[in-house]
């Protein structure tokens, strides 16, 4: 839900942008200007990803552990898929995962918030508490092997399993 929610908004603030920009500049530069960008985004796209596909392969090469490359390359991609969208504020965002030093910037706070929630994941499991908000906690006792429910039904069950009492 809150993915279609960003969608919703992001698409209404690049229709926004785009009626702006066309009041004050003209449609045929409104176009002009969006082309510009997508041909300026690929350029840099082209560049990043090679310098990036280089890093992964030296890495490769001597033997290190690529995960700022594999990283990068995501987020380059991520930018790829900016820069095909029509609209100014997609071409921003994606001009801002293509330089280098606010890709990094983006990979530190990627990688941080998944350390974080990989550790509260792990607490959330060690005292035995649903690890998120849509999961499903089933109470029950194990009794020689069997999987009996908590709870006493008050009409006896035909199957023949032992009730708790």
């Amino acid at each position: 839900m809150r993915v279609f929610l960003l969608l919703l908004v992001g698409m209404a603030v690049e229709i926004g942008t785009l009626i702006a920009v066309g009041n004050a500049v003209g449609l045929l530069a409104t176009v002009g200007l969006l082309i510009l960008g997508g041909v300026i985004g690929s350029m840099l796209l082209r560049r990043e990803g090679a310098r990036t596909m280089a890093s992964f392969s030296e890495a490769l090469r001597t033997r290190r552990a690529p995960h700022q490359e594999v990283a990068d390359g995501v987020l380059i991609a991520a930018a790829g898929a900016l820069v095909i969208l029509p609209g100014f504020v997609s071409d921003v965002a994606a001009l801002f995962l293509l330089f280098p030093p606010t890709r990094r910037l983006v990979s530190r706070r990627i990688a941080r918030r998944s350390e974080e929630r990989a550790a509260t994941a792990v607490l959330n499991h060690q005292y035995g508490r649903p690890q998120t908000a849509g999961s499903v906690v089933v109470d029950g006792a194990v009794v020689e092997g069997v999987v009996v429910d908590v709870q006493v039904d008050p009409e006896p069950r035909p199957s023949g399993r032992p009730e708790l009492a």
